[in-house]
């Protein structure tokens, strides 16, 4: 099993022998809660450490330097116990040694149960991936197994008032069209890094898979059909893992490797070029300059970031730049495994968005517009300003019906 990139420098919670103080602080019997004045004067104090703090960002780092530098130091406190007690505990880290390697076999044996599942799931993969592009239909009983008559079929077999059809949709169309590219919009993660352009693109995906690879790690693969963009047919991104196991028997997620892609000339969707205009000083003459800037693209996915060296580290004082790079090293990695572990093994719900009803959603991620007041017959006592946003919504209603969240998404 994968194990998420954990953070540098871990959060310290409860008092352990590694950060409790090597003298306890007395208690006194004479102390009182804080009274109006002294919050106030706290509060004073605490403005004018973050003012000063603000006017020198070096006394910040140097301050988080020291205090990371403490972390895991021991306190003292295990070294002033009595010898028989030490050795107890010795005798305990020994126990929890070999519960480390039971732990580290548990984990393999999971990996090879994987892989063997992953050999039965592969099939039902590839008869997917005919149906999607129109190699072969489905047969009666999956139809059957799959199909709910009342839901998506009128009473005589036509389709029914709720579910109208594409209307540049041809009826013979082979296949199901933009299939990846509907499910990927229908993911969270990956529809933020979709991009317009990137669309045109994505239309011509045929398939995406992934692979183990013989020591920890997977391939994802992505297969696309001949298109304007790029030549490769297949473009590939490989996750690998370090070769000690982590704390527990997980696996550590190292680094990632991806394809470079064979760009057609002025089709490079990771780029876009921007036009200046220029005047000579001497002949006042004007010239228009291009130049080639890097864009956001779903494409990107492809050249993954790369951590920084020991060296490097040292060397870089920006700290801004070290969490930068570190947030985008956890989401390159975070986007792997949702298409590993999310994506690929149920992709149609993803392209119906049935799966979005599983999908745990934060609600720093919901837009305002993603909610509708709802009428309470207990509440009896609204207040004005409730009555006047309930006006305002009444305006703005046009009268379209909403979108379900589990429609499919299509371009």
């Amino acid at each position: 099993m994968a194990e998420p990139i954990r953070s540098k420098r871990p959060d310290v919670t409860a008092p352990t022998p590694q950060n409790t103080p090597a003298s306890n602080a007395p208690i006194s019997s004479h102390a009182q809660q804080p009274g109006v004045a002294s919050i106030m004067e706290e509060d004073m104090d605490r403005a004018a450490a973050a003012s000063i703090f603000a006017q020198n960002p070096k006394l910040v780092q140097m301050i988080q330097g020291r205090l990371g530098s403490l972390i895991g130091r021991s306190s003292g406190y295990i070294e002033s116990l009595p010898t028989p007690v030490r050795r107890r505990v010795a005798g305990l880290k020994g126990i929890q040694k070999d519960h480390s390697k039971l732990e580290a076999e548990f984990q393999e044996e999971v990996l090879q149960l994987e892989k063997k599942y992953f050999a039965k799931f592969t099939p039902l993969y590839e008869k997917r991936s005919d149906i999607i592009n129109g190699k072969v239909e489905p047969t009666e009983d999956e139809v059957k197994a799959g199909d709910d008559e009342e839901q998506l079929l009128g009473a005589e077999g036509a389709p029914s008032e709720s579910a109208p059809k594409q209307p540049d949709m041809a009826e013979n169309v082979p296949g199901i069209p933009e299939f990846w590219l509907s499910a990927m919009k229908n993911q969270m993660t990956l529809a933020e890094m979709i991009t317009d352009r990137d669309e045109a693109a994505l239309k011509h995906l045929v398939d995406v898979r992934m692979e183990y690879l013989d020591k920890p790690g997977f391939r994802l693969l992505f297969e696309f059909g001949t298109n304007e963009f790029f030549s490769n047919k297949i473009i590939t991104k490989t996750y690998f893992y370090q070769t000690e196991s982590g704390y527990g028997g997980d696996f550590i997620y190292d680094h990632a490797e991806g394809d470079k892609i064979e760009w057609f000339p002025g089709k490079d969707l990771t780029v876009r070029v921007e036009s200046k205009k220029q005047r000579n000083k001497t002949t006042k003459q004007t010239r228009i300059v291009k130049k080639t800037v890097p864009t956001e693209s779903f494409f990107n996915f492809f050249s993954p970031p790369k951590a920084p060296t020991d060296d490097e580290d040292e060397a870089d004082e920006d700290d801004d730049m070290a969490s930068d790079i570190e947030e985008r090293l956890e989401l390159d990695y975070q986007l792997g495994e949702d298409i590993k572990e999310k994506l690929i093994p149920r992709a149609v719900d993803w392209f119906t968005g049935e799966a979005l009803a599983f999908e745990e959603i934060d609600d720093e991620d919901l837009e305002a517009g993603d909610f509708e007041d709802v009428e309470d017959d207990d509440e009896d006592d609204m207040s004005e300003d409730h009555d006047e946003e309930d006006e305002s919504d009444e305006d703005d209603d046009s009268g379209k019906p909403k979108q379900e969240a589990a429609e499919c998404k299509q371009s």
